[in-house]
């Protein structure tokens, strides 16, 4: 290893240390985790030290990127379960159906409009990147106990399952440029790849682990430990084998979560772990939640940190009118005749917060040698910094606010729409990992 190498890992080292000593005291704040390590990110990188070089350490980075995403993916879809929508179902099916293309539609035309040097689809482009949203950005806004059981889980199931549907978009338009290294493959061939051998790979893997692991468990065969790390051997191999073969790591690794969870749970009962008590994703949820934080360090590094030299006043505004406009008015459009009432509206509209989806992909880009790379880089990059700032200064105040009405609410009005019930059947504890 380099000394610079070394600096940089000693530098991450010392990042990541340092906020796992603080970290239940910064999780009662405004300062969350992707602000300290973006932050980190910048100082390290050359805007700042220059303990991190893009161009030298370009590989790793951009490899350790894609496996917290990948991760991520296999663990949200893996802990989505149906009957947790149930009676809530109407939120996550209008932001997926109605208020996710209107936003990509809307972005892709604001960049048209407002960032020049993009052409052909480029604009398109990052309309897709900044479409997805991430509750790792604003987990206060969307785990907090006191907001409503719908609300929560309609925004967790939005960012668990908007990142996949648009990953099919990112690499059809990501293979219309030319001079990509998807563009060899022509759309057809990256449709052909993305939407049914990278799916079916991750059904093989994740399903075959599941009923494997069930068997195994129930014949008490297999060890905790290793119970524990099959998820994670599971999520590598599917987005290995998918990556291999020219598809999508992402949509493998996505598509095996769902099939893994969904074979356990049909598989005999655990002989050895006590029922509603089953902690086999927890490593992979663990690991995942740490690659993503050190992503964030990446992109303060990579992203961030240099487009803050190439900021002007176009950029700033398309940051601006994408987190608020661009998020805010498809999304009201969306629940209109829901019987929302409009601070849930806006509540709901306000947290999409942009993250770890639009930063890898982001930096897939950046990576890519085609022209606009760089004022597509930039104008992803103040996005999501702008997005990291303003949603995690503003979720423990805002999320204390609406919780307040919401109980005042409900009080008065019992048939109120955002109770559904009084909740949503089948609630559990959320893991340590996601209140951190």
């Amino acid at each position: 290893m380099s000394g610079g190498g070394g600096w940089a890992v000693a530098a991450v080292a010392a990042v990541t240390g340092g906020y796992a000593l603080v970290s239940r005291r910064l999780a009662r704040t405004v300062v969350s985790a992707p602000m300290v390590f973006t932050a980190a990110g910048v100082l390290v990188g050359p805007a700042g030290l220059g303990l991190l070089d893009p161009e030298h350490d370009a590989g790793p980075v951009l490899a350790l990127a894609e496996a917290a995403l990948a991760l991520v993916l296999f663990t949200d879809a893996a802990t989505v379960r149906s009957e947790e929508f149930r009676n809530g179902w109407f939120l996550p099916v209008r932001l997926l159906a109605v208020a996710l293309p209107l936003t990509i539609a809307g972005g892709g035309l604001l960049a048209w409009a407002l960032l020049p040097g993009l052409t052909g689809w480029e604009p398109a482009l990052v309309g897709v990147i900044l479409a997805p949203t991430d509750a790792s950005v604003s987990k206060t806004a969307v785990f907090a106990p006191r907001i409503p059981a719908v609300v929560r889980h309609g925004l967790n199931a939005e960012c668990g399952l908007n990142e996949c549907l648009v990953l099919p978009v990112f690499a059809v338009l990501l293979a219309a440029l030319p001079g990509t290294s998807a563009s060899h493959q022509g759309v057809t061939g990256i449709l052909r790849q993305v939407l049914l051998l990278s799916p079916l790979l991750g059904l093989v893997a994740g399903g075959l682990g599941g009923v494997l692991l069930s068997r195994s468990r129930a014949a008490g065969r297999v060890d905790d430990d290793w119970r524990r790390s099959l998820p994670l051997a599971l999520a590598a191999g599917a987005g290995a084998l998918a990556a291999a073969t020219g598809g999508s790591a992402f949509v493998a690794a996505w598509v095996a979560g769902f099939a893994f969870a969904a074979a356990l749970r049909a598989g005999p009962p655990p002989g050895s772990v006590p029922e509603g008590e089953d902690d086999t994703l927890e490593s992979v949820e663990h690991l995942a939640a740490l690659l993503a934080s050190l992503s964030f360090l990446v992109f303060g590094a990579v992203l961030l940190g240099p487009a803050l030299t190439d900021l002007n006043g176009r950029v700033v505004a398309y940051a601006v009118l994408s987190l608020t406009v661009v998020r805010m008015l498809p999304t009201a459009l969306a629940l209109a005749g829901s019987r929302l009432r409009p601070p849930t509206v806006a509540y709901t509209a306000w947290f999409g917060s942009r993250g770890l989806p639009s930063l890898v992909l982001g930096l897939v880009v950046a990576a890519e040698e085609v022209p606009g790379a760089r004022p597509m880089g930039t104008a992803i990059a103040v996005t999501v910094g702008l997005g990291i700032l303003l949603h995690g200064v503003s979720s423990v105040p805002l999320a204390d606010r609406y919780g307040r009405w919401y109980e005042r609410a409900a009080s008065r009005r019992p048939s109120l729409r955002e109770s559904v019930a009084g909740g949503l059947p089948g609630e559990r504890p959320l893991p340590e990992w996601k209140r951190r």
